[in-house]
């Protein structure tokens, strides 16, 4: 059996190196084997904390008699999802094409040409080993009917999911005519499409919310991340019944989800989603990009309200990625598995006697009450998981009770680490941990936030170029996908404003000038290789490899859409930067937003969130003069009441590496702070509440 994954620096595909199944990665050697042999590919899809993927990998992969029939009949191909998200997008789009749902594991019989033919998800043994056999009687018995269905599939893929013809933005469904009236009435005022296009989604967002149970909808229930953003953001902007309505659904899905067994009430750090509408039982593995995007939302909700609950979750967030996620490099880690033991979930779950072996009969019997742990359990077998549905009066015993369960759970077998380095997820958490150290005055945030963006920089990048993942301080060959050119921009830009040498300091510091130039290469690289040369952006660079069709995709996964990581990150440089260019690119990014947010605002949520920032300004705030208490407090009030997305630089005044300081001199020799939008600076302020007056006038 060829050993072909042995090399792999996804943990996903050397989980199968072992397998009787002669796996090959993705590849054109893959696909000329198919060719050679005469038999159909099978493309098994997955990632490292899939839980399904797992039973299908236990009862078929492992499997020698199920293996033997795939080896015998199909040359076999398996991705990590995470690895390859533009090969996973194509035939993800082709299973929902042709089944209605979709999913992981993802199974996908196609021909040597890469046209795929039959597509399902997870399979038993049994129900698997004979759609192998009927697939291959199928292709022996009438293999020109099959190969011609395949690429009549492949075709109508491609044409459905093209980006429109000059239209405002990918995936927007106009051609011909009509697009370019679109694109007309957009680029004529784009401010107004926006502002509707966020007022719109908010009325829809109302009346898919869960008022008792926070979120969207019904079961199962995600974070809605990037959705809480943009509501947090939009009450900021606007005023009246509108504001509070934005607001109240983002305090009430955020504690929520805070207090239910989504979150990790002993160490912090937020699930994959909840299987019910209560956020009660979570499905278990534990994703970076979630918990880099809800450490940043609860940061900002803190900022906005003042909540302790926030707070708390924010800096809980990020101590727990930094303790569970941060590699030996210094990036951070994709996930934790959802599995440990051999059970879901089994790392997390207590019933009544644990706690009493753990803790006493009277803490014991405190725990549970608190909790919400009982005899009859809220997941299987009497287990449940932890929930903490109110602060307790005594916080002091809370602590302890805490302390010492987790001490109790580290004896536990602990869920495997798929400690692959994904460029795009490590942008977010470079950005959640800046801010997050900016706003609590952590500098080991903003430490953390830097090493991970050294790896980045020294490992991933070359030439203007980001490889997607890395292993073990190796980058892979799998090539960067639009989000990682947008995500990791963003997070070097929030960098930027947090790289001063005390953690607050902002982008005096030689450092900022670096990671900004990184960023705007990031763009530069976005701009001309992805660019569909109407506005919007494709998915994949221009000399990727050729799929079956080049994928397109504005809107929202769970992590941000790489048009709309992209456009936030135009939008933050082109304001540190004066750069008209990068600000007219991401406007005109923007108008997949117009689109998306009258139809499905949950999947544009990101989007929504860049376009409260360019209705704002975004505002633009210099603070230049030398490190006294008071340009310390003009920072802290630039960082508490600025706009949504308003941007930040803070400098001595003299020689700054930051255009956006260069001629904002000192006062009488003291710190001044310059308030701008689009711009153009409005008279220098000296005093706090001068520059709170500032901020809290009408944009």
């Amino acid at each position: 059996m060829a050993d072909r994954l042995r090399g792999a620096t996804s943990p996903y595909l050397l989980q199968h190196a072992d397998n009787p199944v002669d796996w090959w990665p993705w590849s054109e050697e893959a696909f000329a084997a198919a060719a050679e042999r005469g038999v159909p590919v099978l493309l098994s899809v997955g990632y490292s904390a899939c839980h399904w993927c797992h039973v299908m990998a236990h009862e078929s992969f492992e499997n020698e008699q199920t293996a033997a029939i795939m080896n015998e009949h199909l040359v076999c191909i398996k991705v990590d999802r995470e690895e390859r998200p533009d090969v996973d997008s194509v035939y993800m789009t082709a299973t929902q094409a042709m089944t209605g749902q979709g999913g992981w594991p993802m199974t996908v019989f196609m021909t040597p040409g890469r046209d795929p033919f039959f597509c399902g998800t997870y399979f038993p043994r049994a129900q698997f080993e004979h759609l192998v056999l009927a697939v291959a009687r199928a292709w022996d018995e009438d293999r020109a009917k099959v190969s011609a269905q395949a690429s009549q599939i492949a075709a109508a893929l491609a044409e459905r999911t093209s980006p429109a013809s000059g239209g405002p933005a990918a995936g927007a469904g106009a051609a011909g005519a009509g697009a370019a009236a679109a694109g007309a009435a957009w680029a004529a005022d784009p401010a107004s499409r926006l502002n509707a296009a966020c007022e719109s989604a908010v009325t829809t967002l109302a009346r898919e919310f869960d008022a008792s149970r926070g979120g969207f909808g019904g079961a199962p229930k995600f974070p809605p991340s990037m959705v809480l953003e943009f509501l947090l953001r939009h009450s900021e902007r606007v005023t009246g019944p509108d504001s509070q309505q934005a607001l109240a659904m983002a305090e009430v899905t955020a504690g929520a989800m805070a207090r239910g067994g989504i979150y990790d009430q002993l160490a912090g750090g937020f699930a994959r989603y909840s299987v019910d509408a209560g956020w009660v039982v979570p499905h278990f593995e534990k994703m970076l990009y979630d918990n880099a995007l809800l450490a940043r939302v609860y940061a900002h909700l803190w900022r906005r309200t003042g909540s302790a609950l926030a707070r708390r979750v924010a800096e809980e967030t990020c101590d727990w990625l930094i303790a569970e996620l941060r590699t030996p490099e210094g990036g951070f880690a994709a996930a934790l598995d959802a599995d440990s033991a051999g059970s879901e979930g089994a790392f997390y779950l207590w019933t009544p006697a644990e706690l009493t072996a753990a803790l006493g009969a009277e803490d014991g019997g405190y725990a549970a009450g608190l909790f919400g742990v009982t005899e009859a359990g809220t997941f299987e077998h009497g287990a449940s998981v932890l929930q903490l549905r109110a602060d307790p009066a005594d916080s002091a015993r809370l602590a302890r009770v805490r302390a010492s369960l987790r001490m109790a759970r580290a004896e536990r077998i602990r869920p495997g680490r798929d400690d692959k380095v994904v460029a795009a997820w490590n942008g977010l958490a470079i950005a959640a941990l800046a801010d997050c150290g900016l706003l609590f005055s952590r500098p080991d945030l903003i430490a953390a936030a830097t090493a991970a963006a050294q790896l980045l920089t020294t490992v991933h990048l070359s030439a203007g170029r980001i490889a997607r993942t890395s292993r073990d301080g190796r980058a892979s060959t799998a090539p960067g996908v639009l989000e990682d050119y947008g995500c990791v921009a963003a997070g070097l830009i929030a960098l930027a404003g947090a790289a001063g040498p005390d953690g607050a300091a902002g982008p005096a510091a030689p450092g900022a000038a670096r990671w900004l130039a990184v960023a705007g290469q990031l763009l530069d690289t976005a701009l001309t290789r992805f660019s569909t040369g109407t506005g919007g952006f494709y998915d994949t660079a221009d000399d990727s490899e050729q799929l079956i069709y080049r994928p397109a995709e504005a809107a929202d996964g769970p992590s941000p859409s790489g048009t709309f990581a992209v456009a936030d990150a135009l939008l933050s440089f082109s304001a540190l930067t004066g750069s008209s260019r990068h600000r007219d690119a991401a406007i005109a990014a923007l108008a997949a937003v117009a689109d998306l947010a009258s139809r499905f605002p949950r999947a544009a949520g990101s989007g929504l969130a860049t376009a409260e920032a360019m209705l704002s300004g975004p505002v633009e705030i210099a603070i230049a003069g030398p490190p006294t208490p008071r340009r310390a407090e003009l920072h802290r009030i630039a960082l508490m009441e600025a706009p949504p997305g308003a941007v930040i630089a803070v400098g001595d005044g003299d020689g700054e590496p930051i255009p956006l300081l260069a001629g904002k001199a000192p006062v009488d020799g003291g710190p001044a702070a310059y308030v701008c939008r689009n711009f153009s600076c409005q008279a220098p302020v000296t005093e706090p509440e001068q520059l709170r007056a500032v901020l809290s006038a009408p944009g």
